[in-house]
This record gives structure tokens, sequence and C-alpha cells, in this order.
């Protein structure tokens, strides 16, 4: 893509944080191999001899691998601003994952210290240190704990660190998690008191070593951790942050064959403005309040330190718990829908045995049995390979449309034969859980993409001709205030009658980062016949945006870190983009996640979840009042959060996935019709569900006139009869890529985009 800006050999796609030394982005090399990239903070690279010592440390850990190391790949010390490339690697930081969502369990934090023991283990056999070992240089990825071979500020300082100043770092690192914030010592787990209290031992002799922390948890040989190690909050947060990243490959020229596009006055021309400066770090060694200071006698140090149980067993989660309803058609209490209020808990139903609450719900009677999906392969309509692999995927009832880094081609839909000639408009990044860059309606497509000549284009495209009807070039930058303070990120991409809206985050050009900090969204709105610019707004209010297909109601919601509570609200496209209405959700992280919408719309109302998450509101999208609102409950006792809720096309339900669960209820009044659970186990062996419960976004589900598409962690798309509840067809691919595949419905019929291959399949089967 035209106008990334570069560090030696790499493109830099997007800042991933801030470290002890420096920035952190994202980057690519020009054949799309992904790597992070740290450029080292300003006072950190005119410290004498710094130059020297940074050389000395790359060359020392090059060859280091490990399962929780992140390998250095490339440096330059002697660049104006030195900068150190290592492995990407798909993750969210620890301290944002613990601001966001608080704590980790027991399990969680016995996975995170032997992790980065494992990998501090292996540097310090290698005679080096990381010498950064805090909240901000641990990621937590789906399989555990990773840092950097090397931390640029700890490693290079001067007094040179030593291995174990890495296990006070360790030790703290855990801490932190335990705490959710401050340290406190009594919220470390039995099973780790003793040896994470070594850590921070004030004599650093006494500090157990990496190997020794590896070994003692070995020894204690609790149960292993089933499924996933995270909790899908965290690990919705994580695929959205790694998705924004985008599929990229390497990107070519088009064919050429896009007439010149008509640039309207709907965005501000330019450039890509150059890097953000490196804000100055810390440089310290340690980047959190230093801990208690343990007293003696209450750690396990290195020469105390006793192989065998702690004390204290880890308690696991167990298999999903069955769900229960309770409904009400009036408003709530207080008539807010961020706090329920008036909402009864039921008793526990029978085994799998929903029940609507039987005070005010249309029925008394148990609600209906869970029906396990079970289905028949799919048969292909058709299949055919192409020379490039989609990174986009729309589709009308007659063409599908198909992106890749090279063209944008139309396809028959019925036999996937090619009916126009294709267009140079590209885009490498394509579809991801927090992108979608295409739209549909009234015979037109819409593309978010970019030509050889151009790039951050509005495009639309006539259905039955293949031609393109207008291009707008997207203001890449915020043109207030002379110098562009923050760049336009296009989510998303859709349509509502004669208004074409693009939404997305402002990205801060001025090189500080929090991760606190809410989030900068806007709305731009754009004429559907002419590209022309309408109106504009943006907001620390805007994150998640749903469009619905008709009327001048939008409804955006924010999301700020922590426990802070964010908002729901009404955003009037009638009066250029005006706030309305507007409630309060207590636990805003919900909805942190932009791009695809996480509430969706129907008969006149808009449906979201608030609460603690585990409860969906129908409110009318004119006023705001509440009509309706039911909640979840796991019989069990645990804490449900509902996933994100779709609508069918004719606006008479909606579906709502809760885990394994996808419950049917009546928009009317929120009866339930029917509960599909999924059976068996996802890809990395734990409980399956579906992926659109994670509210990671992405479009994961999607209906036709009767039939619900649902992908699950199995990496299986599944088609449900609207009417009953009961699977249609079941369809995987096991050579798909590690994200999934991209897809689409069009009319009766799904498609589908596995590496270099298309498919449809009939939403009946036949």
């Amino acid at each position: 893509m035209g106008g990334a800006h570069r560090i030696g050999p790499y493109a830099l796609l997007g800042r991933r944080g801030t470290v002890g030394g420096g920035e952190v982005f994202a980057a690519r090399t020009d054949d799309g191999l992904l790597v992070t990239v740290t450029l080292v903070a300003p006072q950190l690279a005119a410290d004498p001899g710094f130059r020297d010592r940074f050389r000395a440390a790359v060359d020392a850990v090059r060859t280091l691998s490990g399962a929780f190391l992140a390998p250095v790949v490339d440096a330059d010390a002697d660049a104006p601003v030195p900068w150190l490339a290592t492995g990407f690697t798909a993750g969210l930081p620890l301290r944002q994952a613990v601001d966001r969502h608080g704590p980790l369990s027991e399990p969680a934090l016995r996975v995170l210290a032997d992790g980065l023991a494992r990998a501090l283990a292996t540097l310090h056999a290698a005679g080096t240190v990381h010498g950064d070992v805090s909240p901000d240089s641990v990621l937590l990825t789906m399989d555990g704990p990773r840092i950097a071979a090397l931390g640029i500020a700890g490693a290079t300082g001067s007094p040179a660190p030593s291995p174990t100043d890495d296990m006070f770092g360790l030790g703290a690192t855990v801490l932190f998690a335990a705490s959710g914030g401050e340290p406190d010592p009594d919220a470390l787990p039995v099973s780790l008191r003793e040896v994470i209290g070594g850590c921070l031992y004030p004599d650093p002799p006494d500090r157990p070593t990496a190997e020794q922390l590896v070994e003692y948890l070995r020894r204690q040989d609790l149960p292993a951790l089933t499924g996933c190690w995270l909790p899908p909050a965290v690990t919705a947060d994580m695929a959205a942050a790694t998705a924004s990243v985008g599929a990229v490959s390497a990107g070519g020229g088009g064919a050429g064959l896009l007439p010149p596009p008509s640039v309207s006055a709907g965005g501000v021309g330019g450039h890509l403005s150059p890097p953000p400066s490196v804000s100055a770090g810390s440089g310290g060694r340690h980047l959190l309040p230093p801990p208690p200071v343990t007293a003696a006698g209450t750690g396990v140090s290195r020469r105390k330190l006793i192989i065998g149980l702690a004390g204290g067993a880890a308690v696991l989660g167990g298999a999903a718990a069955a769900l229960a309803y309770s409904g009400d058609s009036s408003p709530a209490a207080d008539g807010l829908p961020g706090e329920p209020g008036s909402a009864r808990r039921p008793a526990s139903a029978p085994a799998g045995r929903p029940t609507p609450s039987p005070s005010t719900s249309p029925s008394s009677t148990d609600g209906p049995e869970s029906i396990v999906l079970a289905g028949p392969d799919a048969a292909k309509a058709w299949s055919g390979a192409g020379k490039h692999a989609p990174t986009c995927l729309e589709a009308s009832d007659k063409v599908v449309m198909v992106v890749t880094n090279t063209a944008t081609s139309f396809l028959d839909a019925a036999t996937g034969k090619t009916v126009f000639s294709p267009l140079n408009t590209t885009n490498s990044f394509g579809t991801s859980s927090d992108k979608y860059l295409t739209a549909y309606a009234d015979g037109v497509f819409y593309l978010l993409c970019d030509t050889p000549s151009e790039s951050g284009l509005l495009a639309a495209f006539d259905a039955a001709t293949g031609k393109v009807k207008w291009a707008t070039k997207m203001a890449d930058a915020d043109p207030g205030g002379g110098a562009r303070a923050a760049m336009y990120l296009s989510h998303y991409v859709a349509v509502a009658g004669n208004t074409v809206y693009v939404c997305g985050q402002l990205l801060d050009l001025s090189g500080s980062f929090s991760a606190e900090a809410p989030s900068n969204g806007y709305i731009r709105a754009f004429d559907a016949a002419t590209g022309k610019g309408l109106w504009r707004v943006k907001g620390t209010d805007i994150n998640n945006v749903l469009v619905p297909p008709s009327g001048s109601h939008l409804l955006a919601t924010s999301a700020v870190a922590g426990d802070k509570p964010g908002r729901v609200q009404m955003i009037d496209a009638g009066r250029k983009g005006a706030r309305g209405w507007k409630v309060s959700v207590p636990h805003a992280a919900y909805y942190f996640t932009p791009g695809w919408p996480l509430t969706c719309y129907a008969a006149g109302l808009f449906l979201f979840a608030g609460g603690n998450g585990d409860t969906l509101f129908a409110v009318d999208a004119a006023k705001g009042s509440e009509k309706w609102h039911q909640r979840f409950d796991a019989k069990s006792g645990d804490q449900v959060q509902i996933g994100a809720p779709f609508a069918a096309p004719d606006g008479a339900t909606v579906y709502v996935p809760v885990g394994a669960d996808l419950v049917a209820l009546a928009v009317a009044d929120g009866t339930p019709r029917w509960v599909a659970t999924l059976d068996g186990a996802n890809d990395l062996g734990g409980s399956n569900m579906f992926n659109a419960s994670l509210r990671i976004s992405g479009k994961s589900a999607q209906c036709s006139a009767d039939t619900v598409f649902a992908t699950d962690a199995a990496k299986t798309l599944w088609a449900i009869d609207a009417a009953t509840g009961r699977a249609r067809w079941r369809y995987s691919d096991p050579g798909q890529p590690d994200v999934g595949f991209r897809w689409t419905v069009g009319g009766d019929r799904v498609f589908i985009a596995s590496h270099l291959t298309l498919t449809a399949i009939e939403a009946h089967g036949r």
C-alpha cells in the first residue's frame, strides 16, 4: 500500500504499544513477512555507549529461540533512530489485559509464571539477560506468555543487569497480574505465594533461578489446564488487537482497468504524515511500582527452595453450563438499559431446559429443548481456484465481488464464472475480526480500497455491469489545525437508504499512547449516488457503530479501559450526526472492538447487551425507551456474557450467541423460540463455542431468508434452519488458514474463500 512509513526494510502497519525502550509497531517486509519493530527511545539512543551495548546485546541473542521467546530477526544500532525487529506474535500486552479485565485466575497465573520462567531459563543458559521483564513487555497469546529475546531498556542498560534482576521482574509481573493493579501479596494463590515471594526477596542471591522455578511448578503436579488458558473477554480483545494488523500479503499492481476516479469533495487528499516521534520512555528497569518487600521466611529462596507442593490446589473450570432465561416485557425498574433492575434471577431449570421467567413472560411453561447441532457435510454448488487469495468477499443473489491484493473480480453467483472485466482496485489487508470493508445494497457494491496510484478510496461499483459509479478519496488524516494530529483508520462500511457510512478510529500521531485512554472513533457519511461527503462526527463516545439497513438512526457504543462505564448512544443521521438518547453501559470493555457491529437492529428496535453483559435489551431506536429485556443465567451460577446479537432479514427474530448456545428470540417480546447447541471440542482441545459469542465481530454469523449461518471455534460453518434451529449442513476445510476462512452470504448461497479456493454452497444444501 502506498504511503506506508518505513524503518529500514520494514513498512510500519500500526502502533502496538509502548515499553521502556521505546515505541512498538507491527510491521512487514516487502515479501509480506510480519515482524514487531521497536524504535529506541531518543534518550536511550543519546546515552553514551548505548549503541555499542545495543549492538553487542543483539549479537548475543540472534540465534536464540524458544516456545515463549519472540526471536530477534534484525536490528540497526547505527540508524538515526536505532531499532530492533523481532518475530511477530499475535497477542495482547499483559498490562492492557489486566487493566481492562482484572486479575488473572490461578491457572492462568501458573501458565504465566511457568512460561516466563522457561523463556528466562533459555536466555540465562545462553549467558544473556532480558533486563526488562514487566507487564508492558509481556505479551499474552493463545499458547502462553511471550517476551522478546531482548529487552532494550534493560539489557543494554548501565550497569548491566543480572539474571536475578530478571527474576525480580518475573515476580513483580506475576504479582501485578494476580493483584489486578497495585501489588497485593495476599492476592497470590497459595500454589504460587512462596515461589513468587522468593523472586521478590530484597537480597538478589536469595532469589530462585528460572530453572528452579520451572522445576518447582512441575513438581507440584497440579491438574493440567484444559482449553484456553485465558478468559473469553481477554481472547476477544487479543483477537481484535491482532486483527487490526490485517492479513498481510505481498502487494502487486492491477490491470489498470479502473477509470480515473472522479475525486469528490468527500475527503481531503494528501499523503500519510511522517512517522510519529518516539516518545521518551521511562528508561527504568521496572515499569510498575516497586512491590512490597517480602519478609524473610515468607518466600522460597534459592538456598531454601523445597521442591514439592506449596499447599492448595488449583481450581479449574469445567464444561460450559446450561442456560436459563429471565425475561420482562416492560421496562426495568429504573428505566435504564444499563442497569436491569427488575430482572429476576430464575430458579434453576432441569438440565438443558431454559425457562422464561413465569411472572411477565409470554409463557410460564418450560422453554424450548436444546437442539444439539448435527448435520451432513455440505454439498458444494461449485468450487474454483484463483491465482491470488481473496482478502474481501461481498455478494448479491447474482454476483460475487472478489477482492485480492492485485485486483477486484466479479463472478456469476450460480456458476463461479467471470462475468465482468476485473478492476485494479485492491485491498491487501482485507476483512478481519475488526474490519469489514465491503457492502452491498440496491444493486451496488461498495469497497474501501487502493489503486496503484491512489490509496484510501471509497468506491462504488454497479453490480449489473461491473463498472465504476464513483470513487471518493478518503482523507487520511485529520485536516483540522494545520498539522496532522490524527490518521483515519477505516474499519467498517455500511449502507442505509441513500447514504453510505464509513466508520473507524482516529490514530493519534502525537507520539503519546495510553492503554487507559478511551478510543477516539468517527462516522463519515457520503451520498450513495455520487460519493459526495455529507457530514462527519468524531469523539470518544464513538467506537463500535451499527448502521441499520433503513432509517436515520445509528447506534454508537463507547469503550474505556477497566471498570469505567461507557455508553450506548443514538446518532441521528437526519441531523448530520447529532447525538441523541444515551444509556450507560457499566462494563464498557464489552464494546471495545471496532468494525462489524456488536449490536443489532430489528423492527424499529436496537438490541444490545447491558447490565453485567448477561442481559439483552430491546429499546425503541428513535426514543431509547425499553421495550423488553432478557437476562441469561448459567444454572451453575457462573457469570454469563452474551455475544454479538444479529437479526433475521425480516426483523422478526434476533439470534443471541452464548458460548456453545445460539438462542432464537422473538423480537416482539423476547420469547425464546429455539436453542441450538454445539457439541465437541474446538481446534485447541477446549469446549467448542460460536465465534459470535466471543464478541470479536468480523461478521461471524449471517442470515439468508430462512437460514442462519454461523462459524464455531472448531473452524466449522453451520447452516441452521431459521424455523426449527436444526442443522441443514456443516462445512469444514482441514486446509483452511489458521485464522479461518473468509465467507459471505448472497441470496440463498454462501461463498467461502480458503487460501486460493472459492466455494459456493446452496443454503438448503441442494
